[in-house]
């Protein structure tokens, strides 16, 4: 199975229906792209979007080999996922994203599915954004799984609850979702803005995913993914800070102590845990570029 993407802070989509567009997403600079048979595409548009996704989706991943390519296929109980995945799915890409996933039974189906397509290489990326996906969390992830999203505007939807600017009505699943990837060993990634001029905003959102444990943004348009990188990234601020407290941390350590003060915080194994982390990520992230 195709491994997940090493980092993937910004996910790009872009309706299917509409090739030259899908051409033009790397120019944003996104970690990953989403060729989308979904909600962005009617039903009487989905069969030339397959024809599109399957040949651009080829093109990118050709073109473009650090870019995780994806196609959203629509779900797995609808009436087009099957064409989806024998139509519109390249052998080519990093995997599919199976929207509004919600039973053991249904990851079961898309995993048979791309195995009967020759597909079986691509891994699924689930998107986690009813009552009953987020609910089942920790039964969902798992293989064929190697990314998960969540998805808040159709977790609303289905709570028949009410979209606020601050957010509390999809923390608890915003944050079950986000445990639920940790102890599953996968990336998540955070829920999509849908304000497209509001930056402040844009990079507080992010700010509180990756505070939660998210490793990306979903992006839904380009200008999105600048803000995404920038906020699932380290600063050289917080780099170098992680950097001094670690080698004051390790000195203290190797005099015996447990814990020290640094720059007025205490700091003991649990925060110089979190600071090996920060530079482990940045390392990772300046040897895949």
């Amino acid at each position: 199975m195709n491994p997940a993407p090493a980092r993937l802070r910004s996910l790009l989509f872009a309706p299917a229906s509409k090739p030259d567009v899908l051409r033009k997403m790397p120019r944003a600079g996104p970690d990953g792209v989403a060729l989308d048979l979904e909600d962005a595409v009617p039903a009487d548009a989905k069969a030339d979007a397959r024809v599109h996704a399957r040949t651009v989706g080829a093109e990118l991943a050709a073109a473009h080999p650090e870019l995780a390519v994806y196609v959203r296929v629509n779900p797995v109980a609808s009436e087009w996922f099957a064409a989806d995945v024998a139509d519109g799915v390249a052998p080519e890409i990093t995997g599919i994203i199976v929207p509004k996933l919600e039973s053991p039974e249904q990851l079961d189906a898309a995993g048979a599915t791309l195995e009967g397509a020759g597909l079986g290489h691509l891994h699924v990326l689930a998107g986690l954004e009813s009552a009953m996906g987020v609910e089942r969390a920790r039964e969902l992830l798992r293989p064929p799984v190697a990314v998960t999203y969540f998805g808040a505007e159709d977790f609303v939807a289905d709570m028949g609850g009410v979209r606020t600017a601050a957010g509390t009505e999809v923390l608890y699943a915003r944050s079950r979702v986000a445990l639920a990837a940790r102890l599953a060993g996968i990336i998540a990634v955070d829920q999509v803005v849908t304000q497209l001029d509001a930056e402040e905003h844009f990079l507080a959102d992010s700010a509180l995913g990756r505070a939660l444990g998210y490793r990306g943004k979903l992006c839904i348009h380009p200008a999105q993914v600048v803000l995404a990188n920038r906020a699932f990234s380290s600063s050289p601020e917080e780099l170098d800070r992680a950097r001094r407290m670690l080698a004051a941390y390790d000195d203290a350590v190797a005099r015996g102590e447990a814990a020290i003060a640094f720059e007025g915080q205490m700091v003991d194994e649990p925060l110089a845990r979190h600071a090996r982390a920060v530079i482990a990520a940045a390392t990772d992230a300046a040897a895949s570029t």
